[in-house]
């Protein structure tokens, strides 16, 4: 799809594709973009999971608006952090993941292992109720046989096995453009307040005065700027083979950093119609209840006058789970690989998480309900949230180490404000918990 050169018969584990993708001597601008386009696209596919379908459904239908501020700023910091992460794995030719376990202590080391784990967990647990939900809503199956059907996508990750890393980042952009053209297709069948909609990108404290709100916004900021998602980017930066002298590798930050902002700004256009969708069709119509994904694909269609709408709603769900789950496979293993020196096939390492994930999605819809499923996704998102500051702070530290680094390190005022991220999002975890435990 991208028109360029890929390995073949690599398969897709980041160990063994690193600099698969080479830059024609004499390239073009177009080319070197073609080229270096990619790595962020399969970054960006985690920020459109069901994780953040539910976050952003339910703040959209409980709220309106307001909160779509906090997926703007949610998806600017995810910038500034990805480029971070993008510019280590260049120009060291480490992932953050390795970086920490020769920097810290084994004990430190490991703990952040576990919570990157978990970070993973969180993530593949809104995969399984997202693909279970999907299945239930096209398939008219039960949610907990929606979630065991979930079980089988690892013969997807089987499937992609061999096709080479270019070809891979190809049907990611082709699920990715399912997603887009599912939710626009859907702004089409709802009417929405255009100014307010607008209006509602415009900061505003007084929106997060609430602790549902705050909770809420959490969620979304987890959601966006996933930790994982910290660690699988430095690494697949690294597909791209570049010389190691600094032109060359200016050169690549700067197509690289373009490659991340392109990517990221789609997936907040995503998210934003996500959100937009959710207040025009729900809130405006005093549906301010709509907390489940499934409650909210019935009531598209006599809201919207088009059965259309809820099927386009389903097939995006389902689109958003199954290409997060390809990229968590390769987070899993970039951060076993990293913190623990330890590969196992990428197919065994789905099979883990899957099958440890598929635990709490089971007991989660039996115990609580089918209708469940909102809740529990926005949970997951929040628990990404707290594990964040984990994932930010030794990638802002090696990124500010002239050691590190060398001539690529921070400045003082992106130091500066990647300091001011790590604060903010840490006191609005420890808000919340204080909220939570009232």
């Amino acid at each position: 799809m991208f028109g360029l050169p890929v390995v073949a018969t690599a398969p897709f584990c980041p160990s063994e594709v690193r600099g698969s993708v080479t830059v024609p001597p004499g390239a073009s601008v177009w080319q070197k973009l073609k080229i270096y386009v990619g790595p962020g696209l399969l970054v960006s596919i985690g920020y459109m999971d069901p994780g953040n379908w539910a976050t952003s459904i339910q703040a959209g239908s409980q709220f309106g608006y307001p909160l779509l501020f906090v997926v703007l700023l949610s998806s600017l910091a995810a910038i500034v952090l990805q480029c971070l992460c993008a510019r280590l794995g260049i120009v060291t030719g480490k992932d953050l993941a390795m970086h920490s376990r020769q920097t810290y202590a084994p004990a430190v080391s490991k703990s952040m292992w576990v919570s990157a784990e978990i970070a993973i967990l969180a993530t593949d647990l809104a995969e399984v109720l997202g693909c279970a939900l999907a299945f239930k809503l096209l398939l008219g199956v039960s949610l907990p046989v929606g979630v065991l059907l979930t079980a089988f996508d690892t013969l997807f990750i089987l499937g992609l096995q061999g096709r080479g890393f270019r070809r891979i980042e190809a049907i990611m952009l082709g699920l990715v453009a399912t997603i887009a053209i599912c939710l626009f297709t859907q702004l089409a069948f709802v009417h929405s307040d255009w100014p307010a909609v607008w209006q509602g990108f415009i900061p505003s404290l007084q929106a997060l005065s609430g602790r549902e709100p705050l909770y809420l916004a959490i969620g979304i900021l987890g959601a966006t700027v996933m930790p994982h998602n910290l660690y699988l980017h430095s690494s697949i930066v690294q597909t791209r083979a570049v010389r190691r002298d600094p032109a060359s590798l200016r050169e690549a930050i700067r197509y690289t950093r373009f490659d991340t902002i392109l990517s990221l700004f789609l997936a907040m256009v995503i998210n934003a119609a996500i959100l937009v969708i959710a207040a025009s069709a729900f809130h405006l119509t005093g549906h301010t209840e709509v907390v489940d994904i499934d409650v909210a694909y019935h009531l598209l269609d006599p809201i919207t006058g088009s059965a259309l709408a809820a099927i386009l709603f389903g097939v995006g769900l389902f689109a958003a789970g199954q290409s997060s789950t390809f990229t968590g496979t390769i987070a899993g293993q970039v951060v076993m690989e990293g913190f623990l020196d330890l590969r196992i096939p990428c197919w065994q390492r789905r099979l883990i998480t899957r099958g440890l994930a598929l635990i709490p999605a089971l007991a989660g819809v039996l115990i609580l309900g089918e209708h469940s499923v909102g809740r529990l996704l926005v949970m997951s998102q929040v628990v990404l949230s707290l594990q964040l500051p984990l994932a930010m702070y030794p990638l802002i530290r090696l990124t500010s180490r002239r050691v590190v680094m060398g001539e690529f390190v921070n400045s003082v005022w992106t130091t500066a404000l990647a300091w001011s991220l790590f604060f903010g999002i840490s006191v609005a975890n420890v808000w919340l918990l204080i909220q939570l435990s009232a």
